[in-house]
């Protein structure tokens, strides 16, 4: 039996997701953005939407991952009904942060893994956030940033609209874009090797 270490693949080529994931002491072994149409359906409700689209990622680079773990996810910010994605351009940041402001809204994040083995398991994390109401200026200021591009909803958790997050209820790190404490359980359930925490000792 060969004791080497299963490799792990990243369905992402989100620098969130790589960053996260070395908060647990992992670094995927390989990065292969899956190139799938994320448009929604019709009528799609968002929690099913950030499902499919975990899923559909995943099914994109499982050819190219047999022997591997593999790790898809999709975050997606939801108001109400609509599903919010990232915004093509300023204008449409610029919307969504108006509609964003002063109101909760959910923040989806699911993850689909795959084992080696062909095992497929699935979660997703639901977390709600509140924006302060955001003036013209406000709003100004952080489409000038450029923090919204590539970003779910138009903003980022984790940079210069931490300032306007009246609270969160939920993961932190799931609206960030993974999960932590839901993808290390799976993976963990699948027998990925994890490192071993450090001890202070005297030795």
């Amino acid at each position: 039996m060969s004791n080497k270490k299963p490799q792990l693949v990243l369905a992402s080529a989100s620098p969130r997701r790589l960053e996260l994931l070395a908060q647990i002491n992992i670094t995927p072994d390989a990065v292969i953005p899956a190139d799938i149409n994320e448009d929604p359906h019709s009528g799609e409700l968002p929690r099913l939407y950030a499902q499919r689209m975990a899923r559909e990622k995943l099914a994109a680079i499982i050819p190219q991952t047999q022997d591997s773990f593999c790790l898809a996810a999709d975050t997606v910010v939801a108001c109400g009904r609509r599903i919010l994605g990232k915004p093509t351009d300023a204008d449409e940041a610029r919307q969504f942060l108006t509609l964003l402001g002063g109101r909760r809204h959910r923040v989806l994040t699911s993850i689909a893994i795959k084992s080696p083995n062909g095992q497929i398991v699935e979660r997703i994390s639901a977390s709600h956030v509140k924006l302060n109401r955001l003036d013209d200026a406000a709003i100004t200021a952080y489409i000038d940033s450029g923090e919204w591009q590539g970003k779910a909803g138009g903003y980022g958790i984790q940079g210069m609209a931490a300032q306007h997050v009246a609270w969160i209820e939920g993961s932190y790190t799931g609206i960030v874009g993974l999960p932590l404490f839901e993808t290390a359980q799976v993976l963990r359930g699948m027998g990925y090797p994890f490192l071993s925490a450090r001890s202070d000792t005297n030795d």
